[in-house]
């Protein structure tokens, strides 16, 4: 696929900056014009991505979290999220649904939610090194108002 317009940025893994990265992947989205539903999967989406990056890749420190997104022809968004902590040991066993390394108050569905939001979820992680989740949307073409 051929990339029609892109950004990058890099932020800290304070949880502040979670509502940011969700922002503005949704104001960068927009222009492929998707519906309210399509933004909120969406924003759910870096919502997850960024939140595991927050609780999980860097318990016990502030981190660099790296986010670049991708307009690619066919009304495709794609998103990656990437860290430079932990990293997982088994990320099999990370994507099912309950799994959790964060205690109690995590549910352990990041990534299934991830999955059930976009049309590809890609997640690949090296212990120490860190992890790269790319997940990809296609927007539904809208007819023009007439």
């Amino acid at each position: 696929m051929t990339e029609t317009n892109s950004f990058k940025m890099e932020f800290l893994s304070r949880s502040a900056n979670e509502s940011f990265a969700r922002a503005v992947v949704a104001c960068f989205a927009a222009q492929l014009d998707p519906t309210l539903e399509e933004l909120g999967d969406i924003k759910t989406a870096v919502s997850e991505a960024v939140t595991n990056c927050i609780v999980h890749a860097y318990p016990d420190t502030i981190g660099k979290i790296r986010l670049r997104v991708r307009i690619l022809d066919g009304d495709t968004v794609e998103i990656t999220v990437k860290d430079f902590g932990c990293g997982i040991e088994d990320v099999a066993k990370a994507r099912q649904p309950m799994f959790t390394t964060g205690g109690e108050e995590r549910s352990g569905m990041g990534f299934t939610i991830m999955e059930s939001f976009m049309d590809k979820l890609i997640v690949r992680s090296k212990p120490g090194k860190g992890t790269t989740v790319v997940m990809r949307r296609k927007i539904q073409r809208r007819e023009s108002a007439k």
